[in-house]
This record gives C-alpha cells, structure tokens and sequence, in this order.
C-alpha cells in the first residue's frame, strides 16, 4: 500500500513539473522583418554563449569608420531582435552602434533546455564580451537596453559586469516573485500548497534563489547610470515597480521617465528618443572624461 502511494505521488508530481514546463516555456516567434525595412545597413551575427550554444543578432555599425559607442538590445519573454527594430533607428542616428539579439529558445538563436531571467542575463553577458572585441566598438562604452525580462536580465548583467556604461531599463518589474504570484493568481492556483511550491521548484530549477537575482536588488550594485523608462498604463508589471526600484538606487545614479501606453508599446518611445539619446550621451561623455583622466583604463 505504502508503494502504491508513494508511485501515485510521484506520477502526480511529474505530472506537476511536465504541465509548469510547459506552460513556462516562452513562445518562439519568428522574425518578421529586418534591419534593412529601416534603411539600416547591418550584418547577420552568430554569438556564442553558454552550454555551446549560438545567439542569432544584428548588428549595426554607427557612420563613420571611426569606433563608436554601442546599445545591446534585448527584447523580452517571448519576444525576438525583429520586435525591438523601432529603437535602432534614433539610437543609429545617435551616433550608436546597435547588436540586437535574440536570447536562447528565442527568434533564431539556439534552443536549449529551459529559458530563464538568469539565461537571458548570461547571454547578455555573452553578447557583452563579444560586442567589445569588434574593432569599430569602443569597449568602455557600451550600453544594454532591454524590455521586461530583459530588462531585468540587463540589471543583473550590469551588476556582474563592471564595464557596462549604462542600463535602459524598459517595463522591467522588481521581484520574480511577485510575477510570479501574479502568474499563479491569474490561473487561479492556490498558494498554498501548490503556489508555494511551484515558487521552490522555479528556484530550484533556474539554479537562482529570487532574492538574489530580483531587479530591486540587482540595481542595488550597479555602478553605472540607470535610466527606467515604465508605461503609465502597464497592466504586466505595475508602475510601482519602477517606482520601488528607483527607490533602491542612489537617486543620482537613476532616473524614471514615464510614457503613455502598456506593457509592450515600444511606439509610445517615438516622442521620447530625444530624452533617451541626452541619457545615453551623458553617461558616454562622463565615462569618456573619466578614462581620459585615468589613462590606462580602456
């Protein structure tokens, strides 16, 4: 008898873990346009990452034959390099380089055995090292923007890697925790004991405790300028977030622009870019005035 329930509990089990898979795992969208729809000239890219797997990625060199500063784009949960195109063109005509990137599991990159926040970071990570080694990139000045996951993913990347020049934060939420608890409510599985542990078994799974990687305590280490850019009506991740994020930095170091729209409206950006650009510029003047005082540093 004791065998019998014990088999029953852990078929019951399993078929917990296969159905949270599932409906975790990120949708994989094709792209559906390229650089070339903006008049970008670009370059199709392989990165490779952890795992031996490859990041599929556009890049775009800034005019000129001259290194320029770079943005590494990141887009979201389910989301590819094709849906965050409408930032490449002010930022090109900013004077920036652009990588936009798919993350594993993602657009064309490769597929591997789960996605993750921690993931999307090391492939950020990846994108980083390989970015910084091209010879028309300045390595000291690089930035990473990314949407939501990416966005978290960009804050952990930053608090790890010293040399990332800014973050653009864009609808990132403060703790896996709470989406995760909004997850479970929307699908209205109770906390306890399921909700309880659904959240152990993430953890345990992602290799990561939540604490650890959650955005409101990885802008915590940052040493770069953070900007967070939130919709005023973002139903995903409420705009508190970004609120208790700001809260948790040096006020000096991070700003808050809010725009009209939700969750994955990148075009409520369009009257925005100008305010982007001065972000991104004075973080690149300030680090530039700062290698040039410290010779040696780039």
């Amino acid at each position: 008898m004791l065998i019998a329930t014990v088999a029953v509990l852990a078929a019951l089990l399993g078929l917990i873990h296969w159905g949270l898979h599932r409906s975790l795992r990120a949708p994989r969208e094709p792209e559906t346009s390229d650089p070339a729809s903006f008049a970008l000239p670009f370059e199709t890219v392989r990165i490779p990452t952890l795992r031996g797997r490859s990041l599929f990625g556009w890049l775009i060199l800034a005019d000129g034959a001259a290194p320029s500063p770079a943005v590494i784009v990141l887009h979201g949960w389910g989301g590819n390099a094709g849906m965050m195109l409408p930032l490449a063109p002010p930022l090109h005509a900013g004077g920036y380089s652009v990588l936009l990137i798919d993350a594993r599991n993602h657009g064309n990159s490769d597929a591997d055995s789960f996605s993750s926040m921690p993931r999307f970071a090391e492939d950020l990570e990846a994108a980083f090292a390989w970015l910084a080694s091209r010879p028309r990139i300045e390595a000291a000045r690089i930035a990473v923007l990314g949407h939501s996951v990416g966005a978290a993913a960009a804050l952990l990347a930053a608090s790890r890697e010293p040399r990332i020049a800014a973050v653009v934060s864009i609808a990132a939420f403060a703790h896996p925790r709470e989406m995760m608890q909004r997850w479970l409510a929307q699908r209205r599985i109770p906390f306890v004991p399921l909700g309880w542990y659904v959240l152990r078994y993430v953890q345990w799974i992602i290799g990561y405790r939540f604490d650890d990687i959650a955005p409101v305590n990885s802008a915590t280490r940052l040493r770069c300028p953070l900007l967070l850019i939130h919709g005023e009506q973002d139903q995903t991740v409420p705009l508190g977030d970004a609120r208790r994020i700001l809260d948790a930095v040096a006020a000096a170091n991070a700003e808050l622009m809010l725009v009209p729209g939700r969750h994955d409206e990148l075009a409520a950006l369009d009257h925005h870019y100008e305010a982007l650009l001065r972000f991104l510029d004075d973080a690149m003047r300030a680090l530039r005035a700062n290698v040039e005082a410290r010779p040696g540093l780039d």
